[in-house]
């Protein structure tokens, strides 16, 4: 420690090996609190992050010898990181047991709707640092019944009563049951008295960055913060759209032209695959990608969603969707302004038409340009039914909502941490 102190150039040195182990960490997922779940899990973790990190200082020092920072200051660093990051964890988890949630929840409401949400609350509580503390429901006779433990706890008239004993930081009013079900003079009354109420589909965005469809009014997105687009962030989103696509297409033309020699090489069929997609306010498109599937992929079956393992699928194909080199013809679909780099991914034609039906508020992922990723891409797996899409959307409604330029390339960073460990390809 002494010698980098000593090297004059020791603290760029040190800061290029604070920088590789921070980045590995972040890869390792060690900043996701819900993807952790044990100590053990944590400590392998670790162990896997420190040893990226030392494969690619020992890369850089093998071709930049002069950034080397000396014998054994690697390892004495990672020693102490390993100690450090596992101690800290402990410390927060205890931490956050002696302390207590940060926001104590009252949820007024128990339709079907309000316990689903609910329920995702309450599974990631920890994570999230909020506590249920109970139901309201409009039948005296429903008190005390279960529901995700805790159950019902009183009717509308005990609320001032429970804030008070129970510490509670906010009553969330289910708008599944807020119309025609709770007496609304009631709780104005109390808004009135100084009890904080707030809608469960804004708490429920809130911590989990979606937005809850089934659950969903117009009226709250008609009056709700968000869906600002203004002329200056539609014209610096197309700028950025234009000049990354641009540039990408000239720098990875050399890996491009290698795809293709080795499609053609491998497999009988073109290159390009060209499928039609719905774009922004409805309009279909043709996106380019590398084929990764035999020519008569659905030749008798038609438009069908892919499969986990896909028998379609070539050998190079799986490569080529593994490490997502399959969409990087679309920069050309980003480059003429059919798609963004940054959006809610683009579906076929077939399935839009079959969504719409079946999803509420489905039409609304076309208010923008669609993307090469998006929200959804990176905070959840690959969509491949109805189910799976009802989930993307509530991803595409979130980002739409609160689009910015900040937002893009934060989904842009988590895209290629997505891409280096391979989550969510099919």
């Amino acid at each position: 420690m002494w010698q980098v102190m000593r090297d004059e150039n020791g603290m760029p040195k040190a800061f290029l090996i604070a920088i590789v182990c921070q980045t590995s960490l972040y890869y390792a997922d060690l900043y996701e609190l819900r993807r952790i779940g044990d100590r053990k899990e944590l400590l392998i973790r670790i162990v896997q992050a420190l040893g990226a990190a030392s494969f690619v200082l020992a890369a850089v020092y093998f071709w930049f010898p002069a950034t080397m920072i000396g014998r054994g200051i690697f390892l004495i660093s990672a020693s102490i990181i390993a100690v450090a990051v596992s101690s800290w964890r402990a410390v927060f988890d205890w931490l956050t047991r002696q302390v207590g949630p940060v926001e104590r929840l009252l949820l007024v409401g128990t339709s079907p709707a309000s316990i689903s949400l609910a329920k995702e609350l309450f599974d990631l509580r920890q994570s999230l640092g909020v506590e249920i503390v109970g139901f309201i429901d409009p039948d005296p006779d429903r008190v005390g019944l279960p529901v995700l433990n805790p159950g019902v706890i009183g009717t509308i008239e005990d609320i001032p009563a429970i804030v008070r004993a129970r510490s509670v930081d906010r009553v969330v009013v289910s708008l599944a049951d807020a119309r025609g079900k709770l007496p609304m003079d009631k709780l104005l009354e109390m808004r009135l008295d100084g009890v904080g109420f707030d809608h469960l589909a804004s708490v429920y965005e809130q911590y989990t960055g979606k937005i809850a469809v089934e659950n969903l009014r117009p009226s709250w997105l008609i009056f709700s913060d968000g869906f600002a687009k203004t002329k200056l962030l539609r014209s610096g989103k197309r700028l950025i759209d234009v000049v990354a696509s641009s540039v990408g297409l000239v720098l990875i033309s050399p890996v491009l032209l290698l795809v293709a020699i080795i499609i053609r090489a491998t497999s009988r069929g073109p290159v390009l695959y060209h499928q039609e997609r719905v774009g922004q306010y409805g309009r279909v498109f043709r996106i380019h990608k590398f084929r990764s599937m035999r020519v008569d992929a659905e030749a008798t079956t038609g438009a069908v969603w892919a499969e986990l393992d896909d028998p379609r699928v070539t050998r190079f194909g799986k490569f080529l969707r593994r490490s997502r080199l399959d969409e990087f013809p679309q920069l050309w679909n980003v480059l003429v302004g059919e798609m963004s780099l940054v959006g809610p991914r683009p579906e076929r034609p077939e399935f839009v038409a079959q969504l719409t039906t079946a999803i509420p508020f489905y039409s609304l992922r076309h208010a923008v340009r669609p993307g090469v990723t998006g929200w959804a891409q990176v905070r959840y797996a690959y969509g491949a039914c109805v189910e799976d899409s009802l989930e993307k959307l509530q991803y595409d409604l979130y980002y739409i909502k609160h689009l910015t330029l900040a937002f893009d390339f934060t989904i842009l960073f988590s895209t290629i941490k997505t891409v280096i460990v391979g989550r969510g390809a099919r």
